[in-house]
């Protein structure tokens, strides 16, 4: 069985140093190989040829600078898919520490779904422990898209219907049905759309048992501190990396689409009346609740 695994960089080169060295030390189970390929989205600080020069086992590929985390997945997949079919392709944040044994505790979990067309979700802790970063989710709200963390079982499966893309395990008989991340999405969101296309189209969304390594969270949805001036309040909600607008209407409107004047109004009163916003909002956009 072949792994080809799938992360993205740009400019931070000592975190995806980190990274590669946590992945490059997995053992594999018995019977499956593993490649593991970079995109460097024509990082600044030189992460390819550091990347080229320290791990030669990696295949790096260059992107033109322009493609955000979404962007650069897919275009890094889809040269991937061109050179060599793959029976499992690994998706992962370049911020994500591996545990040792991840890997085969990956698969060990994928062998109890019993069946092909699955997208496993690895779970992971911020660096102190204390709480779970990224992982699969579970809607407890299905118009509004509302969702909390599944905190993994320690040694069965577990069903859920959002995953975060820090680590995620998509079989070929998945990529068959649903292809890779839709075009639709530059940057985020792409991860959610893809898990919940999958259950649409009778592909099955778990969450491994247990913990599969670190990730701080940088990705909370936030907004900009009081008095930033309009302008760069609507820059930011136009930005991939603010609020996506057009793009997360777009989210909306395929998975939640009774939702759709709620969030827009939300997002614009988020953008003109900041302070009335935080004054009378009962929960935040892509709401994500801790438990």
């Amino acid at each position: 069985m072949k792994i080809a695994a799938l992360s993205c960089s740009y400019n931070r080169i000592k975190t995806t140093s980190r990274f590669l060295e946590s992945i490059v030390k997995q053992e594999m189970p018995d019977g499956y190989t593993m490649d593991v390929y970079l995109l460097d989205d024509n990082s600044p600080d030189g992460t390819a040829d550091y990347v080229q020069a320290n791990f030669p086992s990696v295949f790096v590929e260059k992107g033109s600078g322009t493609l955000f985390w979404a962007g650069g997945i897919r275009t890094l997949w889809k040269r991937v898919m061109a050179k060599q079919e793959y029976d499992f392709y690994l998706l992962l944040n370049d911020d994500v520490v591996l545990k040792e044994g991840a890997i085969i505790d990956l698969f060990s979990a994928y062998a109890q779904s019993g069946h092909e067309g699955n997208i496993i979700m690895g779970t992971v802790l911020d660096s102190s422990s204390k709480y779970i970063t990224y992982g699969g989710l579970k809607l407890i709200n299905k118009f509004t898209g509302k969702a909390v963390f599944q905190r993994p079982d320690e040694t069965k499966l577990q069903a859920c219907e959002i995953g975060n893309a820090n680590i995620m395990l998509v079989d070929k008989a998945t990529v068959k049905k649903i292809g890779i991340l839709s075009e639709r999405y530059t940057h985020g969101i792409a991860d959610y759309d893809y898990t919940l296309t999958g259950i649409k189209n009778g592909v099955k969304v778990w969450v491994a048992p247990g913990y599969y390594g670190y990730c701080d969270n940088d990705h909370m949805m936030t907004w900009l501190p009081h008095g930033t001036p309009l302008k760069k309040r609507v820059e930011y909600l136009y930005s991939p990396k603010g609020l996506g607008y057009k793009q997360y209407l777009q989210y909306t409107w395929v998975h939640f689409p009774l939702s759709l004047p709620i969030i827009f109004i939300k997002l614009w009163v988020k953008t003109l009346f900041p302070v009335l916003y935080d004054k009378y909002k009962k929960e935040d956009l892509l709401y994500v609740e801790r438990r």
